[in-house]
């Protein structure tokens, strides 16, 4: 999502490894194969050479006939050879293939159900955003939606649904940019507030049917609709939390981000901002001073 492209399913290192492996075993049975063969055949070859031939007739060896050494020492290399390929790489065999096809099967399922489960997550916010674009292009677009939030490099924005850091020109500038405008945000955060904000049309979104709120505050359950609540309003801004700063970075016109230089230990995040989606249009830096613990900047992104 936000641009960048999923990575195609891939054989892993273990993988291949078995397949290695099962292609090294199949090498090594043709030789043994071969190896007996060739060992009937030179021992038949021996003995004749001997008898019939009578070549070395008259060497012998303790007694007995040099073919019987020569084929007993050849012997033993093939016993050898037998054992390295059966015995010294024990997990061979046909039992042992069926076992890691089996497993490279298991695996790739494995594979093919997350895939599928996280297209099933993605689906409902991809539908939501193209539902939303396509009636944008049904008619002229009226409203520009923006983003406002404040992020920590490591992208952090809350914990225990609350705010991490205290930044006084941070939240006069949010006052000044969504006085009187629609302001559309999540249950936590709506909860996250003593009370709601003055001058502000408050859109909650949340799946709980029953939600009880005060007097003024809308209640929807997508972010499509409320956006369509918020149709009048030349700039509604989506204030939060990180699920709905991820669905709404999908169809939002501009965000405007405060960016506190430093990491911070947080449950809540702000996605990550392509930059070949999102052009920086402004950035105003501010050091730390008496009222501001952290230095931090105003950040400003426009769709390209």
């Amino acid at each position: 999502m936000f641009g960048k492209k999923k990575e195609q399913p891939q054989i892993d290192k273990e993988q291949l490894e078995l397949i290695k492996n099962a292609q090294k075993r199949i090498k090594q049975k043709k030789r043994l194969y071969i190896h007996f063969v060739i060992f009937l055949i030179g021992s038949v070859f021996i003995i004749v050479a001997n008898t019939v031939l009578e070549i070395g007739k008259d060497f012998t060896l303790f007694g007995k006939e040099w073919f019987l050494f020569a084929i007993l020492i050849w012997l033993f290399f093939l016993i050898y050879h037998v054992f390295n390929v059966f015995v010294t790489h024990k997990f061979m065999g046909k039992a042992w293939e069926k076992t890691q096809l089996d497993k490279l099967i298991v695996q790739q399922k494995l594979r093919i159900e997350q895939l599928k489960n996280e297209l099933e997550k993605e689906a409902p916010i991809i539908a939501e955003s193209e539902h939303y674009n396509e009636s944008l292009n049904k008619k002229e677009k009226t409203s520009e939606l923006t983003i406002i939030g404040a992020a920590a490099e490591n992208d952090a924005i809350g914990k225990d649904n609350k705010l991490i850091w205290h930044l006084s020109d941070d939240l006069k500038r949010f006052k000044s940019l969504t006085n009187g405008h629609h302001i559309i945000m999540g249950r936590k955060t709506f909860e996250s507030f003593p009370k709601p904000l003055p001058n502000r049309t408050h859109i909650v979104i949340t799946r709980q049917s029953d939600y009880n709120v005060p007097d003024g505050v809308i209640i929807v359950h997508s972010l499509d609709e409320a956006i369509k609540a918020a149709k009048n309003d030349p700039q509604p801004f989506v204030i939060g939390g990180g699920e709905i700063y991820k669905q709404a970075l999908l169809v939002a016109d501009k965000i405007e981000l405060t960016r506190v230089h430093e990491n911070f230990e947080g449950d809540a995040f702000f996605p990550e901002i392509d930059t070949s989606i999102w052009k920086e249009t402004a950035n105003t830096f501010h050091t730390k001073d008496d009222k501001h613990e952290h230095e931090f900047s105003f950040l400003t992104y426009e769709r390209r």
